[in-house]
């Protein structure tokens, strides 16, 4: 079956220009097209989707603004929002939101296809995110934890996080159970002291741990 996406941005010619762009690519249809956050809520109330790819920057209800009303009221909805290159900050209250991902507007079709694939399958996508951005607006208490409380095992696993991976792929990258890499993350959690894996990689990038 294909993956029904909702289209959000304020400018028609990128909407125009990214819905031909899908049109091509594999299993992957445009079933809502909004100029708005508001537009799409709208839209829900009468059609599934499987992902939203949405702008971060529109009047009214943006793409952070409508990541966060997802979260309350279609928490499993995965939100992909397109950005470009001097948006980190923006970026950074996104994932904090709950975006799943981040794409730059001049994705690649192959780009474009894989990451709509791999999102609506429950992967992250945190590549975009500058480490040094990151350690520009998040601050920790002095007795947040360092890198010499973790073992190089944590941190490899920790990386992995940090490009989007699955614990399924984790472990089949690493050469481990799926179970001991559940725990494995389980331990990098608390360490961290957050609740999410989001949460943990800007953590733990701020803190210079990866």
């Amino acid at each position: 079956m294909s993956i029904r996406i909702a289209l959000a941005d304020d400018q028609a010619l990128v909407r125009e220009g990214l819905k031909a762009l899908i049109r091509e690519l594999d299993g992957i249809d445009v079933v809502i097209e909004a100029e708005s956050g508001e537009a799409v809520l709208q839209a829900l109330a009468d059609t599934a989707i499987d992902l939203i790819l949405s702008d971060i920057r529109m009047p009214g209800i943006d793409g952070i603004a409508l990541t966060r009303k997802l979260a309350e009221t279609h928490p499993d909805l995965p939100v992909l929002l397109l950005t470009t290159f001097d948006e980190d900050a923006l970026m950074l209250e996104a994932a904090e939101a709950g975006a799943r991902g981040f794409l730059l507007k001049d994705v690649s079709p192959e780009e474009l296809e894989s990451a709509i694939h791999d999102v609506a399958a429950g992967k992250r996508l945190m590549q975009p995110v500058a480490t040094e951005s990151v350690r520009r607006n998040f601050r920790y208490t002095d007795n947040s934890p360092t890198i010499e409380q973790f073992t190089g095992r944590e941190i490899q696993i920790l990386r992995l996080l940090a490009g989007g991976y699955s614990n399924k792929e984790i472990a089949r990258s690493i050469h481990l159970a799926e179970g001991t890499v559940k725990n494995y993350v389980s331990d990098i959690l608390d360490k961290l002291d957050t609740r999410d894996r989001t949460r943990a990689v800007l953590k733990a990038i701020t803190l210079k741990i990866i």
